[in-house]
């Protein structure tokens, strides 16, 4: 990883830690938040996925448009970090535990692959 990279990284991280720790007081539901990127293709290559626990307690999120608040929150933190995004609502996505134990035997690294 470049140093240039790992400047990024770093900014990206600071973050959306501090979206996830808004989005723990705020919405229902919500465990965590992670990010997968190839620095050779950023910020095109940027995917932020939002955990929530269980399928019923993301539908809700869902059906109250918390994925629009949690957008609008990751869309501010990264403003302040100056990371432009285009489009961010195409790159970010939304998982269970739930899914992930059912389907990956709970195995994240797996999952995110």
């Amino acid at each position: 990883m470049r140093k240039s990279d790992k400047k990024i990284e770093n900014s990206l991280r600071e973050s959306l830690t501090q979206v996830c720790e808004q989005a723990l007081e705020q919405v229902e539901g919500f465990e965590w938040i992670t990010h997968l990127v190839n620095y050779d293709n950023f910020p095109q290559s940027l995917k932020i996925i939002c955990v929530f626990d269980t399928n019923e307690q993301l539908s809700a999120a869902l059906e109250n448009k918390q994925d629009e608040y949690l957008i609008k929150l990751i869309q501010q933190a990264l403003t302040k970090v100056s990371i432009k995004v285009k489009d961010l609502s195409a790159k970010v996505s939304f998982d269970t535990e739930e899914n992930c134990s059912r389907q990956d035997d709970g195995k994240w690294s797996s999952r995110l692959r």
